[in-house]
């Protein structure tokens, strides 16, 4: 057998139904000299039978077995280099697929100019809703070669070893191979070859497609989504501290800030989303994880972020754990506190005093944020939900409080609408609120979701009200936050006279920001027959077709 020009290695554990997939990319590949490894991390279900019928079928492909069960993705990663043929490695997960012109694009660059390793653009898609999406995609625009990490050390944030096409000479170099025994394996893998690479080529084109299921089941999610595990939280804070080790020895101080500034914009951002839906006694043990490693960072990092997100580390910090959680609802999403306090001088410090340490004026410190002046469509205000209702049917009834700490709105009752817009058409409901104090108004407004205008052909997906407020003018529209732990109620709802009959469920949104959430899923003739029907005509080509028809008939 001839030898292979690149080795592409599948790892696999109780995958039986996807490993087929995963392969099959790689069979369709426009470059057909590569070799497959199989690396089957000791799978108890039908995988070892499967992986061999696969084999059987392809000559390219080999099987490897390991032994025991290693409980992560660095040992059959390894296990499948140590017998790679090839001079150029790559690494697919058994859950995804590469796209047919991976290998040859990425192979391409290995041969237009001698460097470590290539990479290029992940398209990720979700498997709950079919949405596509480019990975971190600004740092993929355009075709380049750098010269070291320090070139661009926003590559930090690219930390994916599947993006990428690796020398084998370029990693036996160095010694480089996957840490065994620890979780977030690619973190510290990619940061070693960032910084050991003397040169890599990145290119635009579509090299990876990553599956991403939010929503799995506990028992089957990937490692990094079960952040509700404080075993987890520990396991990416020992990996950055491995990071930073390596830092030092490599000689690559210079990037620490930068390192620390990915770990907490992106690492540490994605359990702050979660802490509104997690218990007090759950918060405290992640602070007590967290807080003395962030209390390492470079202070430069802290600096670079959104005062939001930096509120809610300081709070983190301070041990005020239920004010975390607070903070933490809507990030992102332009939500305001629900309080503001001002010292002598007028700085505006988040919640109910001014901070007593140097450190907590600093980050508490909200001058940024122009809760005052800012233009009224960008104003900040937080909508919650106090009290919520089922009524006859479809109906709810909501008691609504809007916090407005920057005083924007003028003193009296506020005409307000409550938006929503299933299948593209909008229903407003319009409610009043009432002042109660400055800066907080109440009001109650009664929703009924049957009044909801569907197009005939129904609608099916989840919208979100939204509060809609006007001023000499102006409207600002903003989040209406829901309770976290009220009772989920579905209602069959028969619009349109019964012709275009929905189930329709009232939920708490299950992440950050935690809004109300509704869904709307099409039953009995809306779901067996008018769905497909307008399927198929929404279709591109005939929706084309149908648009130049209309042209020509002008």
């Amino acid at each position: 057998m001839s030898t292979p020009d690149v080795t592409v290695t599948v790892i696999v554990y109780n995958d039986a139904a996807r490993l087929p997939r995963a392969v099959a990319s790689l069979r369709a590949q426009t470059h057909a000299a590569i070799e497959i490894v199989i690396s089957d991390d000791h799978s108890t279900d039908d995988t070892p039978a499967v992986a061999r019928r696969l084999a059987a079928q392809d000559h390219r492909i080999r099987y490897l077995r390991l032994p025991e069960n290693s409980g992560g993705c660095s040992a059959p990663r390894n296990r499948a280099v140590d017998i790679a043929r090839a001079p150029y490695l790559m690494f697919l997960d058994s859950d995804d697929e590469l796209p047919p012109r991976a290998v040859e694009s990425l192979l391409a660059a290995h041969r237009e100019r001698e460097v470590d390793f290539t990479m290029g653009a992940v398209r990720r898609v979700r498997v709950d809703s079919g949405r596509r999406s480019t990975w971190m995609p600004h740092l993929v625009t355009e075709r380049r070669t750098l010269q070291g990490i320090e070139a661009d050390p926003r590559l930090l944030f690219e930390h994916l070893s599947t993006s990428k096409m690796y020398a084998r000479s370029f990693l036996d170099r160095h010694r480089l191979r996957f840490p065994e025994g620890i979780h977030y394996e690619d973190q510290l893998f990619s940061a070693q070859a960032y910084c050991l690479a003397r040169a890599f080529t990145i290119i635009p084109d579509p090299v990876y497609v990553w599956y991403i299921e939010p929503y799995a089941a506990a028992d089957s999610a990937s490692i990094s989504n079960q952040r509700h595990k404080i075993s987890n939280v520990r396991d990416r804070v020992h990996v950055q501290r491995l990071i930073d080790d390596f830092l030092v020895t490599s000689g690559h101080t210079a990037l620490r800030e930068d390192k620390d500034y990915k770990f907490l914009k992106h690492d540490f951002r994605m359990y702050a989303g979660d802490l509104p839906h997690r218990d007090e006694e759950w918060v405290r043990s992640f602070a007590e994880v967290v807080n003395p490693y962030l209390d390492t960072l470079a202070p430069g990092a802290y600096a670079r972020l959104p005062r939001p997100e930096r509120v809610v580390l300081q709070l983190l910090r301070d041990g005020r754990t239920a004010d975390a959680r607070l903070a933490a609802r809507g990030l992102g999403h332009g939500v305001a506190p629900r309080q503001v306090t001002s010292d002598d001088s007028g700085v505006p410090y988040w919640g109910a005093g001014v901070p007593a340490s140097e450190q907590a004026r600093r980050e508490l410190d909200l001058t940024d944020l122009e809760l005052e002046t800012r233009p009224f469509p960008g104003a900040q205000f937080r909508h919650e939900i106090t009290e919520l209702t089922p009524g006859a049917g479809a109906s709810l009834t909501l008691a609504v409080r809007t916090y407005d700490p920057g005083l924007r709105l003028p003193v009296g009752p506020q005409r307000a609408g409550l938006l929503l817009a299933p299948g593209g058409r909008r229903m407003t409901v319009p409610f009043r609120l009432d002042p109660v104090r400055p800066g907080v108004f109440e009001g109650t407004v009664r929703l009924d979701l049957a009044a909801a205008p569907l197009p005939l052909h129904g609608f099916e997906g989840v919208r979100h009200p939204m509060v809609r407020l006007q001023q000499q003018g102006l409207s600002h529209s903003g989040l209406l936050l829901a309770p976290l732990d009220f009772p989920t109620r579905t209602a069959r709802v028969d619009y349109h006279s019964g012709t275009t009959p929905h189930e329709v469920t009232v939920e708490p949104e299950g992440r950050n920001p935690g809004r109300l959430q509704i869904r709307w899923r099409p039953v009995g003739v809306t779901a067996r027959v008018v769905r497909p029907v307008v399927r198929k005509v929404a279709r591109p080509k005939i929706r084309r077709a149908a648009k130049l028809m209309a042209s020509v008939l002008r």
